[in-house]
This record gives C-alpha cells, structure tokens and sequence, in this order.
C-alpha cells in the first residue's frame, strides 16, 4: 500500500462516524444543558455582535478588538470550502447534503460559543504581552496538570495541520482560480512552464506562490495586531462581494427557489428521488457529506478560531462568545447557503447543461459555470476566482496564526523566541504548494484537522459545567 493509500485511508477513518457523532453529539449535548442559547438569545447576540461591529472599539497593547477578533477566526473559516467544499459535498451526497448542513451549523453555533467563551476564560499573557488562549490553555488551565497530554496533541495536530490546509492546500487554489480566470480571458498559462518537483507547472503558479508569501510575511511578522487590522478589512469586503453576485445569480434563477428547496429537504433523506433517477446515492453518504462540510467549514469544534478570539480586548467571556454564534452563522448559514441556492437553482434551470456528475467529484468549475450562465463566461470566471483568493488569503493569514501558537505552546518558555522558525518555514511552503498537485496534501490536511477535535471536544464536555454556569450568571444579570 502506497503512502497516499494510507493517508486516504487514516483520513476517511478520521472523518467518520466517530468523529461526526462526536462533533454534532457535542453541540447537542451543550445546546441541551444550556436551554438551546442559539436560539432563545440569538436576537440578542445579532444586537451584541454584528450591532456593534461599526462602533468605535479600542484595543491595547497584545490585543485586538472584539470585531477583529471574530474577523481573524472568519478569515479562517470562510475559506475555499464555501466554494469548492460545499459544491463538491452537494455534488458527492447529492442536494439533501445541505440540510445536513444547516442542521450541524444550527448546533455547531452553541459549540463555538462554548469554545470562545472558555478561550476568553483561561487565556493568558505571553511573555510579549499578547493574550494567548484556545484549547492547549483551556485544558492546561481548566483541566490541570494531568491533562497536559491532550494539549500536546492538540498543538502537535494543529501546528502540522496549518502547513496542509492553512497553507498548501489554500495558496494552490489561489494559483488554480487565478489561471482559471486568465484562461476565461484567453490568456494561455501552459505556454510557459517550469519543471518543479516532476512535474511541469505554470510560471504564474509560481509567481503568484511567491506573491502570497510576502503579502502572509508582511501581515505574519506584523503581530496579531497587524493579523487583525488586515482581516477586519478584508473580511467584510470579501463577503460583500461574494454575496452580491451570489445573489444576482440567485435573483435571476428566482423561479426555480421553491424546487431547489423541495430538492434539499427532499434529497435529505432520499437523494435519488429528489433528483429523480437513480443515481446511487446513499443517505449515509448524504449526511456525511453535508455534516462533514458543515463542521470543515465554520470549525465549531476544531479549536482553531478559539485561539482568534484569546486575544480580543473583550474581558467578558460570555459577550466574546456570542461573536461564535455569529461566526457559524454567517459561515455556514450565509455564505455556504450562497453557494448552495447558485449551484442548485442553475442546474434546475439548466439541467444536465450545467455538468454536474452526481455522486461523483464537484469544484469551483461548477459555480463558476453557474455564475457565467447569467453574468457572461469571463465574469464569472473572474467573481470566482477572485472570490476564491481572497477566501484562501484570508484563511492563510489566521492559520499561520493558529500553527504559530500551537508551535509556540508546545515549545514552552522559548516558544515566542523560537516562533520565527516556524514562521519562516510556513512562509516558504506558501511558493511551493502553489505549484504541487497536492490531492494527497488535501487527504493529510483534513485527517490533521480531524483529529485537532478530538482533545477539543474531550475539554469541552469535560468543562461544561464551567461553560453553564458562566451562561447562566451573565445572563440573569443582563435579562
């Protein structure tokens, strides 16, 4: 058995239905134990983040604003797999994967919550004087001493996982969508390769690697609070622009509305009859696609965006935590939803025109088709491509923040000293997985991801009694 075998192998063991039970049973589990706070207080927590995010908020030295706390976890989360995961997961288990979605999002909300609010709880200063915190502290803090071992782990995943999908997997598609858009244009990209690693790639792959490798190192060894101060611009300008065209599409194909949704809620427990043949799509394959795709994409559970939130100005724990409510929202409820009604509705508008194989392989071609089918070929092409890169950008930005704290954790007292190493080497793999065909980088990248949740979610039930009790005293105070 080959090396890329194996990885396959570990990966789909990781994601599967442990970890998926283990990831929505834990939302359910704390949704149940606190009163569904999703729900009964999401008005509130809507006024007490996104209400609030154009007021003046003021930071000091070693930290950021609550709005750029929650900017930086989003930079993470909204990433290639808005785009291309969610295609690729509706395509694989058919329109019925997206109700699975929503579904693990609606949990997913209190998971975040609860992983913001201990992130506030137990952080601490390092010694430059930022506020550092996430999962490795909430145990080390919150459980003691003889839980170490879990924080070790989760660094050690979290710390080699940031080179796959925080960084590889990421600028690759930044190189992809870019000579996507320029072939749209007539531009030809293969006529002037490089032999790099056996295989001949585009000059432009290698260009643009380079590219987003001084742009990360600028932001990088700027401090978090240069991370943040570029993300709450970047965030809301890329959403914006994806969502308008998003919308345009969707506007467009506004007939075909009721018999997209009638696909999904049908397709949720039956894929082969909502899209009317049989295709041979199971309902476990459904659900695992569509709840898979749905923790990958807002990381409720995974431990990464609480590691963002540490550092806010916020010294509220339960207020920092609504912001994780809005974060799975505007992820998964929001910009996934986009995607979704664009692919679907153009393919009840267009059928098999579209190209989609069901129950096979999807990617952004899709969207960029779908989009192309109102707005023109070559501006679609460019709202995708650009879409896409400013997604991955943003995502490359806050995972070399998460792989560099977990680096710095496992490193101990020398951790911010040595921390330059880390940096360096996330820096030069940005060039190189700009020109690899990494499918098998995927395949580690998302086994790495998978098992960051599993010293989280053992931290989080096993600290739940913290996470209700820091509920129920904040709100009988403010309600």
């Amino acid at each position: 058995m080959s090396i890329a075998e194996i990885i396959t192998k570990v990966d789909g063991w990781v994601w599967g239905p442990v970890l998926l039970i283990l990831l929505a049973g834990t939302g359910v589990y704390l949704s149940l134990r606190m009163g569904f706070p999703q729900f009964r207080r999401f008005g509130y927590a809507m006024k007490n983040t996104i209400g609030k995010m154009f007021s003046k908020q003021e930071a000091g030295k070693g930290e950021v604003t609550p709005f750029q706390a929650v900017t930086t976890a989003l930079a993470a989360t909204v990433g290639t797999g808005n785009i291309a995961g969610v295609t690729g997961a509706i395509v694989a288990g058919g329109p019925g994967a997206v109700f699975w979605m929503w579904l693990c999002a609606l949990f997913g909300m209190c998971t975040k919550y609860s992983e913001v609010l201990l992130a506030v709880k137990y952080r601490e200063r390092n010694d430059k004087g930022d506020w550092v915190g996430g999962p490795m502290y909430y145990i080390k803090n919150g459980l003691g001493h003889n839980w170490a071992w879990l924080s070790v782990l989760f660094c050690l995943f979290g710390a080699l996982a940031a080179f796959g999908i925080g960084n590889m997997t990421q600028v690759n598609s930044i190189a992809s969508s870019i000579n996507g858009a320029i072939g749209a244009f007539g531009g030809d990209v293969a006529a002037k390769t490089i032999a790099l690693f056996g295989n001949d790639v585009p000059v432009t792959s290698l260009i643009f690697g380079v590219i987003v490798a001084v742009i990360v190192g600028l932001v990088l060894f700027g401090g978090i609070k240069r991370i943040g101060s570029v993300t709450e611009k970047l965030v809301p300008v890329m959403a914006v622009i994806y969502i308008i065209f998003s919308l345009i599409v969707i506007f467009a194909n506004v007939k075909f509305i009721p018999e997209t949704f009638k696909m999904i809620f049908q397709g949720a427990f039956n894929a082969d009859a909502a899209l009317g043949g049989a295709f041979g799509i199971m309902i476990m394959t459904t659900i695992q696609k569509g709840v898979g795709r749905g923790v990958f994409s807002n990381e409720a559970g995974m431990g990464s965006a609480p590691m963002a939130h540490a550092a806010t100005s916020e010294t509220e724990p339960v207020k920092q935590g609504l912001y994780g409510i809005f974060e799975v929202f505007m992820d998964t409820i929001v910009i996934c939803t986009m995607t979704s009604l664009v692919l679907l509705t153009s393919y009840c508008r267009l059928g098999d025109g579209l190209g989609i194989t069901w129950g096979g392989d999807g990617d952004a071609q899709l969207i960029q088709a779908a989009m192309g089918s109102i707005v023109g070929g070559k501006l679609g092409a460019l709202v995708v491509a650009v879409g896409l890169s400013l997604f991955a950008l943003s995502t490359i930005i806050s995972w070399s923040l998460y792989g560099t704290r977990c680096f710095e954790f496992l490193c101990g007292k020398l951790g911010t000293r040595l921390s330059v190493i880390y940096k360096i080497i996330f820096l030069v793999l940005l060039p190189i997985g700009a020109t690899l065909k990494i499918s098998v980088v995927w395949d580690l990248a998302d086994a790495l991801n998978g098992m960051m949740a599993f010293p989280n979610l053992v931290a989080l039930l096993l600290l739940s009694g913290v996470i209700i009790k820091s509920t129920k005293e904040y709100f009988s105070k403010k309600l």
